[in-house]
């Protein structure tokens, strides 16, 4: 389903930020750039960009959401248990001659819902493990990457239940654009600034060295650890082979490492969770000795539990991630349904994958002194919402003193 496509201008602004900002594409980088089939418009653009900028080749790989349809509905049911590694292994390949990796959010949250839960999971876990090869070269930073987003009609349905199909595409877009930061008129400029801003975060958070964060809100009194030789980070950081890109556009986060075993309390979303076509609601986790050994919610708690539960890491933290209330995502007041914007409106944490970029040195550590060093590793990385305006949160240094770091959901500094 196809609907009037978005400002054109705006449109091509936010193509020049996801090459120019978000990878920083350097002259004859190749890209590998996935989409959903209806996000064709910004795809487009982003080609011309890219060759604009110098780059190599650039290879896109379009995704339908009726074709994925179509296999719940008509697939045998061994190819549940099917990924198609011979892509994966494609991709992890040209991570590793050296290409950037984009891709663009915008599938129809809400796709699956209506198909057999335990199918989904089966496909699911069958993917991760097929992507393992190549998510290793994401999560590890090996290569410079990035996500931007297109408004989908299915997705605008989401967002924009009340509206006209049309009407919710263009209001979705709206929201896009100006959380990307391309209404500005010098946009590169406008994503300098912010990058500034979150640099001066997570440099206070790396000279102050906690070694612990402890949540407190409505149904949350959690302690997080953090991995040993962990490093705060947010906006663009430099990737393993030099080139200094923004993961996210839009970010409005600074995050890190915790540690895999030295997670204890409990904690309760504050958002919903749309994960593989399915909304997950009101999460309730208590974790002992950094796993997760109660979990539940109000709805989805299937599909919540076959994630948790996806391999031996999928229980324990990857990432913590700070960002306040007063966020520019937050402010719209909207549920996006897609963890790109989602994540940005509130604090989250992450089950599964660390990043290695999140060490002191992550570069030259290997998998084990990771794992050493309290880093997680799964097939999964999932992040989901904690924070709200009644969220506080303090530093623990190692001496056991506390310094304020949020108090009701802001900056307390």
């Amino acid at each position: 389903m196809t609907a009037r496509a978005p400002d054109p201008v705006l449109l091509a602004r936010l193509a020049d930020v996801a090459v120019r900002v978000g990878l920083n594409l350097q002259p004859g980088q190749d890209l590998v750039l996935t989409a959903p089939v209806e996000a064709l418009p910004l795809v487009r653009e982003i080609a011309a960009s890219a060759y604009r900028a110098g780059a190599g080749l650039v290879t896109p790989v379009l995704s339908d959401d009726d074709i994925s349809r179509a296999r719940f509905r008509h697939g045998q049911d061994a190819s549940f248990e099917r990924a198609p590694d011979w892509l994966y292994r494609g991709m992890a390949q040209a991570f590793e001659g050296g290409a950037a990796r984009m891709a663009i959010a915008g599938a129809d949250p809400m796709a699956l819902a209506a198909e057999d839960p335990a199918k989904v999971s089966r496909a699911n876990k069958a993917n991760s493990l097929a992507y393992k090869p190549a998510l290793e070269k994401i999560a590890n930073f090996a290569i410079n990457w990035t996500i931007a987003a297109y408004p989908t009609v299915g997705w605008a349905r989401q967002v924009f239940p009340d509206l006209p199909e049309d009407e919710a595409v263009l209001k979705l877009a709206e929201a896009i654009f100006a959380a990307s930061r391309v209404t500005n008129d010098d946009p590169v400029a406008a994503w300098a600034a912010h990058n500034a801003a979150l640099r001066a975060r997570s440099a206070w958070l790396n000279d102050e060295r906690f070694d612990a964060l402890h949540f407190s809100g409505p149904g949350t009194d959690l302690m997080v650890g953090l991995a040993d030789g962990h490093e705060w980070h947010g906006g663009a950081s430099v990737a393993q082979n030099g080139v200094a890109c923004n993961p996210n556009i839009p970010t409005e986060e600074v995050f890190t490492t915790p540690h895999a075993h030295r997670v204890s309390g409990t904690v309760r979303a504050t958002k919903p969770l749309s994960y593989n076509g399915a909304l997950i609601e009101d999460i309730e986790m208590r974790f002992e000795a950094g796993r997760a050994v109660e979990a539940r919610s109000s709805k989805g708690e299937t599909v919540l539990l076959n994630m948790i539960d996806s391999d031996e890491g999928a229980r324990r933290l990857g990432e913590v991630a700070l960002v306040p209330f007063s966020s520019p995502i937050s402010q719209t007041g909207l549920l996006f349904y897609n963890t790109l914007f989602d994540e940005n409106a509130a604090c989250h944490i992450a089950m599964g994958q660390c990043y290695s970029k999140c060490f002191l040195e992550g570069a030259a550590l290997s998998p084990e002194q990771i794992a050493a060093q309290g880093g997680n590793s799964s097939m999964i990385h999932v992040d989901w919402m904690i924070g709200g305006p009644d969220t506080d949160i303090d530093g623990i240094r190692a001496d056991g003193t506390r310094v304020p770091v949020f108090r009701k959901g802001e900056w307390a500094r």
